[in-house]
């Protein structure tokens, strides 16, 4: 259907509830002509009814008080800029907008992380200015604390992602639900079909695996951001009921801004190939009820099984990046209880001690190692050829291998027994 119908029948239905007479409203609203099907109506013979029951504007209902006129002009209004963002989401070149903006994003970040990195003393200026704007608790420049936020902020991260997450997540899985209930097709079907309509089989098994790609793919990301999910809500919960911060300890606005956008861009990175057609779902799905109403929608009733079954279907790589993550999940974790450890008492939130155990007898800042396996274990999980999957882990790397760096070189100053071995986050490198 095109964009010029949708904007007709969505006009019609507002149009005819304002004006039209009792008995002779349109009863359906139109959405994208791939699913047709559950309007109970075809889009045409939608078109017509709705043309023949609208009504002249200046007639309203009789004894209709001019306030409630208005307060529907207002929802008419409303209903333009839906409009214009379904004409936006259905131009096929915003897909791939959201897909390279992501990357643009990531190339901006990586960009300067890997200037300050260089062994030149001719960006040793840069390198001192990055340090600044990146630092944060017992690493940040005392000159920066006038452009800093306190450290505990660190919670607004982690309260972010977990809403901006959960929202990704359920709304790609109902999406994933509705559009591709089932990863793989039998193949007795393609042989059927192929006698029955004269299509060649090679060319129904191209259609075929097209199709069959799409609902992995999209199956996948609901993969992808159920990890994610889990990874931000134990950060949350550690940031509440782990940590202890120092209330002396802060960190720069420019690094408070770079995490606030991180996690936006991190979980909508790991479904970005579906993300405009999961919002166009979710504005149909608005549109819907408010147009509807709660009483008149249609509620499908879910059974798990068949919410989990898909997922049960994807591919052993994906199950290997799952196991790497949880790898690097659960020593992070660790990692963080002998960090929080250290400030148990309240006497200790201020003072420094060498952390032992686990990774840190190896590294100097083994949780961000961690981090770096748990993003490696999604890219893997994520089918290794994702280029804007790869450009979050490069960001993940480089940032914080940089800040590892910084790290391990307050550590060495701070104590004078300060272990040999331990290198700064890559074991014996």
């Amino acid at each position: 259907m095109s964009f010029l119908n949708i904007t007709k029948l969505l006009t019609c239905q507002i149009s005819s509830q304002t004006f039209a007479p009792e008995g002779h409203r349109c009863r359906i609203l139109a959405f994208p002509s791939h699913q047709p099907s559950h309007l109970g109506i075809t889009p045409p013979a939608a078109a017509a009814r709705c043309s023949q029951s609208r009504q002249p504007l200046i007639s309203g209902r009789s004894g209709q008080p001019r306030q409630q006129l208005l307060q529907k002009a207002k929802a008419t209004e409303h209903t333009s800029w839906t409009l214009m963002l379904f004409q936006w989401m259905l131009n096929p070149a915003s897909s791939m907008a959201v897909v390279w903006g992501l990357r643009a994003v990531w190339i901006a970040a990586i960009s300067p992380i890997a200037i300050a990195s260089l062994p030149s003393s001719k960006v040793g200026v840069f390198h001192q200015l990055f340090l600044k704007l990146s630092g944060r608790g017992k690493t940040m420049d005392a000159s920066s604390k006038r452009l800093s936020v306190p450290q505990k902020f660190f919670g607004h991260f982690y309260i972010l992602a977990v809403v901006w997450t959960t929202f990704l997540l359920v709304a790609t899985w109902l999406y994933a639900h509705k559009t591709a209930p089932r990863v793989t097709e039998p193949v007795l079907f393609s042989s059927i079909s192929s006698h029955l309509t004269g299509i060649s089989h090679e060319l129904f098994s191209r259609k075929s695996h097209s199709s069959l790609n799409y609902k992995y793919g999209l199956w996948k990301s609901v993969f992808l951001l159920l990890l994610m999910e889990i990874q931000v809500l134990r950060r949350l919960f550690e940031t509440i009921y782990v940590f202890k911060y120092s209330p002396s300890a802060r960190m720069h606005i420019a690094a408070y801004l770079t995490g606030l956008i991180f996690y936006i861009a991190a979980p909508l990175s790991l479904c970005s190939s579906y993300a405009l057609e999961v919002f166009k779902f979710v504005v149909n799905v608005f549109t819907e009820f408010v147009v509807k109403g709660k009483d008149r929608m249609e509620f499908t009733e879910f059974d798990i099984w068949d919410l989990v079954s898909p997922l049960m279907q994807l591919k052993w790589y994906t199950w290997v990046g799952a196991a790497i993550f949880s790898w690097g999940w659960i020593h992070q974790r660790r990692c963080h209880v002998i960090l929080g450890s250290l400030r148990e008492n309240d006497q200790k939130v201020n003072d420094y001690e060498i952390p032992r155990g686990d990774w840190f007898e190896y590294v100097s800042s083994p949780h961000y190692l961690a981090e770096i396996v748990i993003y490696g274990g999604l890219v893997i999980a994520g089918g290794f050829f994702d280029i804007t999957m790869w450009l979050l882990f490069g960001f993940v790397v480089a940032n914080l291998a940089f800040a590892a760096a910084d790290t391990h070189r307050w550590y060495l100053r701070k104590f004078d027994n300060y272990p040999k071995n331990r290198r700064a986050i890559i074991p014996f490198v």
